[in-house]
């Protein structure tokens, strides 16, 4: 292991979470220099041997965070054949999850910044368009697989924002009360699909 000072030498990949653990904290002006430096344990100096400037790292986050929070969960979820029990898993997972991507929330608070603003217009198309994909899988046409998504997409964008900006309020902390909420979404949404859902009268698929 390389150590400066007695110190584990820091790489780039330790400076974007922590990049992006400030823009979850405090949006994107709390992303500063000398706060994440201290965080570290190290200094200016650290920051400046991997990055250029202070946008530099901003790109790094928002490059991590599309990573994280985008590509993995739609590169898990591919892998499940079934895309009733897909779309099951995708509603579990984010609202399960809600209150814990405040980086999210924050970033699209700051949409119209120039630096990330064609970051967040290309995460929320790629999500659009991976829930659209689902629900033509399903046997929808493509004009109300464009609205099914959008809705759904429009549903967990408030869901993030209530459960970052109000946590607690969302009465989904049992398991079984966001089984059944999922359960309640995924019934609105695919009650009048080409075949049945659920096929046997119970919860729809889960993963296999």
């Amino acid at each position: 292991m390389d150590v400066e000072q007695g110190r584990r030498r820091l790489t780039a990949d330790d400076w974007a979470p922590a990049a992006l653990d400030a823009i979850g904290e405090g949006g994107l002006n709390a992303l500063a220099v000398e706060p994440i430096a201290a965080r570290l344990g190290t200094t200016k100096g650290s920051f400046y041997w991997h990055f250029a400037n202070r946008d530099a790292l901003v790109v790094a986050a928002l490059e991590l965070w599309e990573r994280r929070f985008t590509e993995a969960t739609i590169t898990a979820l591919a892998a499940e054949p079934d895309p009733a029990a897909r779309l099951r898993m995708l509603f579990t997972q984010v609202s399960g999850s809600a209150g814990q991507n405040a980086a999210g929330v924050n970033l699209l608070a700051a949409a119209a910044h120039e630096l990330v603003a064609p970051v967040v217009r290309r995460v929320v198309q790629r999500r659009i368009d991976f829930t659209i994909g689902i629900f033509e899988e399903i046997g929808f046409p493509l004009a109300v697989a464009v609205r099914r998504a959008m809705l759904g997409y429009a549903a967990y964008v408030g869901h993030y924002e209530l459960a970052t900006r109000l946590p607690g309020v969302l009465p989904l902390d049992d398991g079984g009360q966001l089984a059944d909420y999922v359960d309640s979404v995924l019934e609105l949404l695919l009650h009048d699909a080409p075949t049945r859902w659920p096929p046997s009268g119970g919860r729809l698929p889960a993963a296999h």
